[in-house]
C-alpha cells in the first residue's frame, strides 16, 4: 500500500521514469513510481528491447548464412520463431527484473496504478490521493495512425509487430524512419517478404543524404522492396490479410505495420486542471531544467520537445530530480545526442547533416571514408560502410557525424565525446587508434576533413 506522501513521485517507469526515480532516491528523496502496466514501461516491455532482441536473431542468422565466405560450411539454418519469441521474453524479463531490483535496492516504492495530477503537489493513484513535493511526468508516447487508416485487426503498430508469435510470409510497413527500417530489416532477413513504404523521397529521411542512400542500398539487398515518395491508400483489413493500394497498384500482406510516428501519452494525466501548459505542437512545455508551468511538476522524455530517444529521456529525468534537489543543472544540447537505428546496415549520427550545416551558414568541410579504406573493414567483412564527418573549416569544429555500417551505433560515441569535450576533427585525426579496428575509419574521416587523408 502506498504512503500518503512522498518527496518525489514519478508517473511512468520507462527509461526516463525509472532513472529519475533511482536518482531521486540517491539524493535522499522518499520516492515512488506510479506504473499502470509493467515496470520498465513501453521501451523495455514492448519496443526498444524486444526490437533489439529480434534484430539480434536476424544478425546471427545473417552471420550463419555468410559463414561460407569465411571458409565455414554450414547447412541452411532453420528458424524456430517460437523459440525466437521465448528468447525475446527472457531478455525482457531479465531487464525488467533488473529495474525492479534497483527499485528495491534504492527503496523506491512501486504503485501499480494509473496516475493523474490532482492539483498543487498532489496526484491520484489507485483511488488514493498522494502528496508529493516533486512530480515527474514520464508516461512516454503512443502509436499514431495515418490519415484514413486506424489500428485494428491486421493493421498494427510497431509494438505489436515485435510481439508477433508466428513469422509472417508477407508484411507491409508504412514509414521508413528508424522504427520502420528496423522492423523491415529484421523480418526481411528472417524470411518475410517485406514491402517498405515512405512518403518522403528516401529511407531514413532525417539522416544525412549520403547515409540514407547507403542504408537504402544495404536494405535493398535484403528480402524487401522499397517504395519512396509513396502514400499507402485504400487500406482494407480482412481476415488473414490486408489489402491496399500504392502508386496505382494493388498490394496485399498478412500484416500492415504503421511506423509513421508517435504522440505523447498525456490524456489521463489531467494536465489542464493542474496548470500544466502544452506548446504549439501538443507537447508539454518545459524549460531547460524540465520544469513545467506548474510549480513542482516536471516532464521528460517523449512528453517534451527533442528527439524521442530512451537515453535522452534518462538524462532529462536526472536533470529534473537534481533540479528539484537544488543542484546545479544544465540544459541538454539536443543536437549533440547520439541517434541510433539498429537495422542492417546500422545507422548512427549526431549533430547537423551536411545540408543543415550549409543552411546554417557554416563554412562547411566534409570528410568521408568507406570502411574498406581501413584494414578492419576487409578483415571483418564490411567494406561498404561509410563514415562522414561534417565540420566547420575555420576552427575545426565538429558540427556533426554520420555513420552507416557495422558497429555504427558504437563508433558514433567517440565523436560525440570529442564534441562534448570541446575537441574538433583535427584532434580526432591525431588521436592514436588501435589497429586493425573500425575506429580507424573514424580517425581517417577526421583526417579527410582536415585535408590529409592517408588511406584513401
Amino acid at each position: 500500500m502506498a504512503d500518503s506522501s512522498y518527496d518525489c513521485v514519478v508517473i511512468g517507469s520507462g527509461p526516463g521514469g525509472y532513472v529519475a526515480a533511482i536518482r531521486a532516491a540517491q539524493l535522499g528523496m522518499k520516492t515512488a513510481v506510479v506504473e499502470k502496466d509493467r515496470v520498465g514501461g513501453r521501451c523495455l516491455n514492448y519496443a526498444c528491447i524486444p526490437a533489439k532482441a529480434v534484430l539480434r536473431v536476424a544478425d546471427v542468422l545473417s552471420e550463419v548464412r555468410d559463414a561460407d565466405d569465411y571458409g565455414i560450411k554450414v547447412p541452411e539454418p532453420e528458424i524456430d520463431f517460437g523459440a525466437v519469441g521465448e528468447r525475446r521474453q527472457r531478455v525482457v524479463k531479465t531487464l525488467t527484473g533488473g529495474v525492479s531490483g534497483l527499485f528495491k535496492k534504492n527503496k523506491v516504492d512501486v504503485i501499480e496504478s494509473e496516475g493523474a495530477l490532482a492539483g498543487a503537489k498532489k496526484i491520484v493513484a489507485g483511488g488514493e490521493e498522494i502528496a508529493a513535493n516533486t512530480i515527474v511526468l514520464a508516461t512516454g508516447s503512443l502509436k499514431r495512425p495515418i490519415p484514413g487508416v486506424g489500428f485494428g485487426g491486421r493493421v498494427i503498430g510497431t509494438e505489436e509487430a515485435w510481439a508477433l508469435t508466428e513469422l509472417p510470409r508477407t508484411m507491409a510497413i508504412v514509414g521508413a524512419g528508424a522504427s520502420g527500417t528496423e522492423i523491415a530489416s529484421a523480418f526481411a532477413r528472417l524470411g518475410t517478404d517485406v514491402l517498405l513504404f515512405e512518403l518522403l523521397d528516401r529511407v531514413l529521411p532525417t539522416e544525412d543524404a549520403d547515409i540514407s542512400k547507403a542504408a537504402e542500398r544495404g536494405l535493398k539487398r535484403q528480402n524487401m522492396k522499397i517504395h519512396t515518395n509513396t502514400p499507402v491508400q485504400e487500406v482494407q483489413a480482412r481476415e488473414g490479410t490486408v489489402r491496399f493500394s500504392y502508386n496505382g497498384e494493388a498490394g496485399e500482406a498478412e500484416w500492415l505495420v504503421i511506423a509513421a510516428g508517435r504522440g505523447p501519452d498525456i490524456e489521463a494525466l489531467g494536465l489542464e486542471g493542474a496548470g500544466v501548459r502544452l506548446d504549439a505542437s501538443g507537447l508539454v512545455e518545459v524549460d531547460g531544467a524540465m520544469r513545467t508551468s506548474a510549480e513542482g511538476i516536471y516532464a521528460i522524455g517523449d512528453l517534451v520537445h527533442g528527439p524521442a530517444l530512451a537515453h535522452k529521456a534518462s538524462d532529462e529525468g536526472i536533470i529534473a530530480v537534481e533540479d528539484a534537489a537544488g543542484l546545479d543543472t544544465h540544459p541538454l544540447e539536443y543536437v549533440d545526442i547520439p541517434r541510433a537505428t539498429f537495422c542492417t546496415p546500422a545507422v548512427a549520427s549526431f549533430g547537423l547533416t551536411e545540408t543543415q550545416a550549409r543552411e546554417h551558414g557554416h563554412d562547411v568541410v566534409v570528410g568521408k571514408v568507406q570502411y574498406g579504406a581501413v584494414g578492419a573493414g576487409t578483415v571483418y567483412g564490411d567494406r561498404t560502410g561509410l563514415i562522414k564527418i561534417v565540420g566547420e573549416s575555420k576552427y575545426g569544429e565538429l558540427l556533426g557525424a554520420h555513420i552507416v555500417g557495422s558497429k555504427a551505433t558504437e563508433l558514433i560515441q567517440e565523436l560525440v565525446n570529442v564534441r562534448v569535450l570541446e575537441g574538433g576533427y583535427p584532434e580526432v585525426a591525431r588521436i592514436v587508434h588501435g589497429h586493425p579496428t573500425l575506429s580507424e575509419g573514424v580517425m581517417e574521416a577526421a583526417r579527410a576533413a582536415d585535408g590529409w587523408l592517408i588511406h584513401g
